[in-house]
């Protein structure tokens, strides 16, 4: 795979970030950056702040500090529906299909983004995810595991959001289905979208990352790109069993 360039801008640049649930410090200082077009995974153990991280960026924590800046604008701040207005679309672990309405129902569910490039259209959703065309009048949460993510996604692509979060989303799933998913990240790289991935898969995410950031105890302990994964693998192995 091919490592997205230095001279790429900044999507994302978090420096600093500290971040509590209630009492619960659970972010201690964490820097990332992302560049515009990158699939970046964070790896670590369950419990290591990785979901946190993502919350954070979209607001959904009890409290942040430090500086969280996305398209050079600091979000900090921010609500998570302000967050969500600079492009920023997150699929969270537990997917949060309705089960009241339909899958197309589920699909048009959340409106465009104003001032953002328009998102994908219904027809360009059921070319990338044909099983949702089949499935559209059924419940959304009567679909399969694997198209209850799809929607999940689908249902982020449409607003015109360009950065993905993705939490976990090869979980439980069939390894023909982690596949079409791992294939879905690729053809969404191809079309310039920014994607940070928390993975406890491994082999799921080493192929598909432009780089990886290892945290542990709320902390980056280590980064490194794609082109240096084959010598770090020992490291990965002390920290996360792989």
């Amino acid at each position: 795979m091919s490592t997205v360039a230095s001279s790429t801008p900044e999507i994302i640049r978090i420096e600093g970030l500290e971040a509590w649930y209630g009492e619960s410090h659970i972010l201690h200082g964490v820097d990332i950056s992302v560049r515009q077009g990158e699939v970046v995974t964070l790896l670590g153990r369950n419990g290591a702040g990785r979901t946190t991280l993502l919350r954070s960026i979209m607001g959904l924590v009890g409290a942040r500090k430090g500086s969280i800046q996305i398209h050079g604008k600091e979000s900090i701040k921010l609500a998570t529906h302000q967050v969500a207005r600079l492009g920023v679309g997150y699929c969270p672990e537990e997917r949060g299909i309705f089960s009241s309405l339909s899958t197309f129902e589920n699909l048009m569910l959340p409106p465009q983004l104003k001032g953002m490039p328009k998102g994908m259209s219904v027809d360009e959703i059921y070319g990338m995810f044909s099983n949702l065309q089949e499935r559209a009048n059924s419940p959304g949460t009567r679909l399969s595991g694997g198209e209850q993510q799809m929607l999940a996604v689908a249902r982020i692509l449409r607003t015109g959001a360009n950065i993905l979060l993705l939490d976990e989303i090869s979980e439980g799933l069939a390894p023909v289905i982690v596949q079409k998913l791992a294939t879905m990240i690729l053809d969404l790289k191809k079309r310039g979208m920014t994607i940070v991935l928390v993975e406890q898969n491994f082999r799921f995410a080493a192929p598909l990352a432009d780089r990886f950031y290892v945290m542990e105890h709320g902390q980056i302990v280590q980064n490194f790109t794609q082109s240096e994964l084959p010598e770090k693998m020992e490291m990965l192995h002390t920290f996360l069993g792989v």
